[in-house]
């Protein structure tokens, strides 16, 4: 059996004291060993973004790709080999801004990755400019006079987009984080992960102070059904004095690899490659020449 141990790396954490992406880190290594998932058959792709050095920093194998580009880049990888456990860790500005066309269309193909999405409503790498789940209003160093922007509501866009697991955690629920990691790896299907995570050096107004006296855990609300579609949009949109975390929403529709042909004859890469005659050569070439 595995333990975090097991995905320990050789680099130090470079990040903020207090930053949330500690939390992400830990989450994410309790997640893959609590399902037995080895470094070697798991694959973290990451955008550009102060938690999108995440992989340099446990044992497992990493690709870093463009920002806002995370999501296309998980894709491929997991139509090339989805023998591979694909998991996206990247930040709100990545996923909902530059990616946000990806994020909507691998939701609505039910592509089978984790996509972890940390959400500190700010951009953090470059000092602190407003981003996509901002509030309007907010004041930084490139919206002095306050931000004319509305948020973008990620979690009720997944779920009108079609995703089949739409969840939030919060950095300062470790153990809870890492349930929710888990069962979004047991998944079979797109399953969107948003984190709160609080950003101590450049939103502290969304600190640990101001979440921890506001979100409550879906779980336990009485009566809470997440295969209610209505109600878990109804809950993506509460936020305020109290703010939900937890499974929103979850059911089964069949996944973009499982309706494609030579998907479903296993991954591409263990796939004999199919010599073309020579005549095939020359139409191919008489084609696109």
């Amino acid at each position: 059996m595995l333990t975090r141990q097991d995905f320990e790396g050789n680099e130090r954490p470079t990040w903020c004291p207090g930053c949330g992406n500690y939390a992400i880190l830990n989450a994410v290594k309790m997640a893959l060993a609590e399902k037995n998932i080895a470094p070697h058959e798991a694959l973290v792709v990451t955008g550009i973004g102060c938690g999108s050095k995440l992989p340099h920093y446990m044992k497992v194998t990493g690709f870093q790709g463009l920002h806002g580009r995370t999501v296309a880049v998980a894709t491929g990888a997991h139509l090339a080999n989805h023998s591979l456990r694909v998991l996206t860790v990247h930040g709100d500005g990545d996923g909902y801004g530059e990616g946000l066309a990806h994020f909507l269309n691998a939701a609505r193909r039910n592509i089978d990755i984790v996509d972890v999405v940390q959400d500190n409503r700010i951009y953090g790498l470059t000092k602190g400019q407003y981003s996509p789940t901002s509030e309007h209003g907010k004041r930084t160093p490139t919206s002095p006079e306050g931000a004319a922007d509305w948020p973008v509501q990620p979690l009720a866009m997944a779920i009108t987009a079609g995703a089949t697991f739409v969840s939030r955690g919060y950095s300062g629920e470790l153990k809870h984080l890492a349930w929710l990691i888990g069962e979004a790896l047991d998944h079979p299907g797109y399953a969107l992960v948003d984190v709160l995570q609080p950003c101590v050096t450049f939103n502290r107004g969304y600190a640990y102070d101001f979440y921890n006296e506001r979100v409550y855990k879906l779980e336990d609300e009485e009566g809470y059904d997440p295969s209610d579609k209505a109600a878990a949009w109804e809950r993506a949109l509460e936020w305020g004095d109290r703010i939900p975390i937890g499974v929103f929403y979850r059911t089964e529709l069949p996944t973009y690899e499982g309706q494609v042909p030579a998907l479903r004859a296993g991954p591409l890469v263990q796939q004999p490659l199919k010599t073309l005659q020579p005549r095939q050569v020359e139409a191919l070439q008489a084609e696109t020449m």
